[in-house]
């Protein structure tokens, strides 16, 4: 005998509940900002506008009420009650629908410099800058489970490193590229190991004061790093061969080099090719690293600590390591960044920074490394697009995070691991 489904009956009582009570908070949250006119000194009160307000957003709850009261929208509550999240395991012979597009995507990115314009050159840069801090952060938070609230202070050490590296050592860009790094996984190691024994919020609290406490080194120091007029950064070069219209002390331009004309878009093609190549390989790196021992260790160590250190994991060494490869490349990504800008200032480096970066994370899959290279270009590219709302930028970036979070709360994409087939071997009866 089919079984048939019964629907709810319909609760007046609860729906007319959420309809006061979002008249309620509607009041509360619209009341001071539409209801009150200020003149000077002075102010009046607008209470139909004020009505208005309430009465719509009470019309609007009742009748999202009613309509997730009926089947359709039983059926329409039913598929967030299935979140996505957590990891899933592929079958071991399972391969990607998609592959074939990896060739395509990187053929396209080739072509890509000699076909766009500046601005948007210049645009898919910055993404691919915060594609590396998104997949640094995504090894210390998604897969280490460490919140680190102030990230952005190892981007803010590669910058300054490449700034002040020339400005009182000499040293350019190919010099500074895995010194920056270098700097950056010391810095993090400087602050990790004393810290990593804490969890949770307590961790997050001292790594946003170890952020705010370096841009404000930065900010103040103004002998060694010139505090609010910040530090000018030289353009890169290659084999000796500079990005400028005239080369200083005895250089050669490369437009000079290669008898041709000045192209101020010489500089950008080159960051942009070497920034590819850099996150191809940071990519490679990461996904060899998730299927070694280390990186299994660090998701063990995420989902349940107590049980990994009963099974003999160093717990401490195994988070500062990832907190060392995360901070390193922040550092790659803070040269990339100065060099690029051609001038670096505290003002780049603030807390927003870092919940951008962690929004990046979020967003994209804790754990994912195709959902952040996406998240990384929607957070980046998008508001860049959207420059004619300027003003409104941030109320629908917010938006976004409240959208994502309610739809998807595993992120873009989730996070899933190959499968290993079992050895063939002897069946005991």
């Amino acid at each position: 005998m089919a079984e048939t489904t019964a629907e709810k009956p319909l609760d007046i009582k609860g729906i007319l509940r959420d309809t006061v009570l979002a008249g309620l908070i509607a009041l509360i949250v619209f009341g001071p900002i539409v209801g009150i006119v200020l003149d000077g000194y002075h102010f009046t009160l607008s209470l139909p506008r004020t009505a208005v307000m309430i009465a719509s957003v009470m019309v609007g709850r009742l009748l999202f009420s009613l309509l997730l009261s009926g089947a359709t929208g039983q059926r329409f509550i039913a598929k967030f009650a299935d979140t996505n999240s957590g990891v899933y395991v592929r079958d071991p012979d399972y391969q990607e629908p998609f592959r074939w597009m990896i060739p395509l995507v990187l053929l396209l990115a080739l072509l890509f410099p000699f076909l766009a314009s500046k601005y948007l050159l210049t645009v898919v840069i910055l993404g691919l800058i915060y594609v590396l801090l998104g997949l640094g952060l995504n090894i210390v938070v998604g897969l280490a489970g460490l919140l680190d609230l102030g990230y952005v202070a190892f981007y803010a050490i590669g910058a300054y490193g490449l700034a002040l590296g020339y400005q009182y050592l000499g040293l350019g860009f190919w010099s500074m590229l895995p010194l920056g790094a270098l700097m950056a996984a010391l810095a993090g190691a400087l602050l990790g190991f004393p810290v990593l024994r804490m969890h949770g919020d307590y961790l997050a609290i001292v790594t946003l004061g170890f952020g705010e406490i370096i841009r404000l080194v930065l900010n103040n120091w103004v002998a060694l790093t010139g505090g609010p007029n910040g530090v000018s950064v030289p353009s890169p070069t290659f084999f000796g061969l500079e990005f400028v219209r005239r080369a200083k002390d005895g250089g050669t331009p490369i437009h000079e080099f290669l008898h041709t004309s000045y192209n101020p878009n010489l500089k950008f093609i080159f960051i942009y090719a070497v920034l590819l190549l850099v996150v191809l390989l940071v990519l490679y790196i990461k996904k060899r690293l998730t299927r070694m021992p280390i990186g299994r260790a660090w998701e063990a160590l995420r989902e349940d600590e107590i049980a990994c250190r009963a099974m003999g994991l160093n717990h401490v060494l195994v988070k500062l390591s990832a907190f060392m490869l995360g901070a390193s490349t922040a550092g790659i990504a803070g040269v990339f960044f100065a060099t690029y800008q051609g001038f670096v200032n505290p003002t780049s480096f603030t807390f927003f920074e870092s919940a951008l970066i962690l929004a990046i994370v979020v967003l994209g899959g804790m754990g994912s490394t195709i959902g952040v290279v996406l998240a990384a270009f929607v957070l980046t590219v998008a508001p860049e697009l959207l420059r004619s709302f300027a003003e409104y930028r941030v109320l629908l970036f917010g938006l976004l995070m409240v959208l994502m979070m309610i739809w998807r709360p595993g992120g873009l994409v989730r996070t899933s691991r190959a499968g290993f087939a079992l050895r063939p071997g002897k069946r005991h009866e």
